[in-house]
Parts: C-alpha cells; sequence; structure tokens
C-alpha cells in the first residue's frame, strides 16, 4: 500500500497558484486566435449529393414500385389457390377469405 503514496506526483502541489497563472496564459492567448463567426453556413458542392427528383417523379417511381408488388402478392395468392385445389385440398394450412 505505501506504492500508491509514491504514484501521485502532485500531491504537495499549490493550486491556487497554478489556476491563476493558467488563467494569464489562456487569455494571452486568445486574442492571437481568430475564430470563424458562428452564422456562418460552410458551403458545400452539389456534387457531394445524390441528383434530387421533383415529388411527381419520387411518387411515380415509388408508387408504381409499390403497386408492383401488391400485384405481385395477389398472383401469387391465386397460384397457391389454384395449386391448392389440383392437390385436392387435403393439406390447407389456411384458406383466404375465411373467417
Amino acid at each position: 500500500m505505501g506504492s500508491e503514496e509514491s504514484r501521485d506526483p502532485l500531491k504537495g502541489t499549490d493550486w491556487g497558484t497554478i489556476a491563476s497563472v493558467g488563467q494569464k496564459q489562456s487569455s494571452a492567448s486568445a486574442t492571437a486566435v481568430k475564430r470563424r463567426p458562428r452564422n456562418k453556413i460552410r458551403e458545400i458542392p452539389e456534387c457531394y449529393f445524390l441528383p434530387r427528383r421533383p415529388w411527381y417523379v419520387n411518387l411515380g417511381i415509388y408508387g408504381s414500385c409499390i403497386a408492383g408488388g401488391i400485384g405481385a402478392g395477389m398472383l401469387i395468392e391465386i397460384w397457391m389457390n389454384k395449386k391448392i385445389k389440383e392437390d385436392g385440398g387435403g393439406r390447407v394450412v389456411w384458406e383466404f377469405g375465411k373467417d
């Protein structure tokens, strides 16, 4: 346990004098630093971003993808019902439209 006392190099330091010296140094160097104004916005070139399309183009693209997905789901449902009828309907896991 005696080794913990030897590890602390700042044990007998006078913190009041260190704080006052640090404040004098920071005030002298603060005047030499030139800072950017906070309200200035950096201008970023447009080439960094993907091209933006108008809202009606996006609506058409995403709407057609959603409609295609719904149509594919309906076709799969019809195909499944057809296969169930061909097999005789013996092993039906579920039936559509029956509550």
